[in-house]
């Protein structure tokens, strides 16, 4: 078996040995190190444990095969059955990325984390295989999508604008004039009015579709500016 070549029936060479052991610690904690500086549930040690523990068990599994396989050589008995503890380690790094989602308030996180420690692990596997390049290249390609995909494309979740006033004839006009300067659409709108110290409170939670320059801070910030409104929020569909 080709992939199984630099292995003995003893043990990999020091030098190869901790060449990969290091290259797995280098990968985890690239990656780690941009998790821990968005102060992310999992960070630096996380993901270089997991990276390193992916690497050990596969360099232990392609010892084990090249002990077999030359066994099997001798033996017609024998069938080799590579990737079995790879596997496990693949399925089963899901439950601690599991771990880093939570959900609070209606809103999930931690799914970004969880997918890079799922990364990480497989990276360990490519290292602990040999594949050197391909676990750097992998490595820049997931810093990139974690470091620098969301600045380079930006995605408006949509959210639901939630704008408490007084005065409705006046404040209305305010914030139609503002959302028809910024090319925002109006794709849904509730409202209600309370009574509070004999005024009217006015409540309007919007649905709104926002162009591509335009972000819900943008909006809240400049509503909230106005001297009717008493306050401005966003909420999770």
């Amino acid at each position: 078996m080709d992939f199984l070549m630099g292995f003995t029936t003893d043990q990999l060479s020091w030098l190869d040995l901790i060449l990969r052991i290091s290259s797995a610690i280098i990968i985890g904690g690239i990656i780690g190190f941009e998790r821990e500086k968005h102060n992310r549930p999992a960070g630096l040690r996380t993901h270089i444990l997991v990276c390193l523990g992916a690497c050990v068990i596969t360099i232990l599994e392609c010892t084990i095969s090249a002990r077999i396989a030359e066994t099997a050589a001798i033996s017609e008995n024998i069938t080799i059955s590579v990737g079995r503890i790879a596997a496990q380690v693949v399925s089963g790094v899901g439950f601690l990325g599991a771990g880093t989602i939570v959900l609070s308030q209606r809103k999930i996180s931690g799914l970004t984390t969880a997918a890079s420690l799922w990364n990480t692990a497989c990276l360990g596997l490519a290292v602990g295989y040999g594949f050197y390049l391909l676990a750097f290249v992998s490595c820049v390609l997931v810093l990139l999508v974690l470091a620098l995909l969301s600045k380079l494309i930006r995605v408006n979740t949509e959210k639901r604008v939630e704008v408490k006033f007084i005065h409705r004839t006046e404040t209305m006009d305010f914030i139609n004039d503002f959302f028809e300067k910024k090319n925002v659409q109006i794709l849904d709108l509730d409202f209600h009015m309370d009574m509070t110290d004999g005024k009217n409170l006015y409540t309007n939670v919007y649905q709104l579709k926002l162009p591509s320059h335009t972000t819900y801070t943008d909006i809240i910030a400049h509503l909230a500016e106005h001297k009717n409104v008493l306050g401005v929020r966003t909420t999770n569909l």
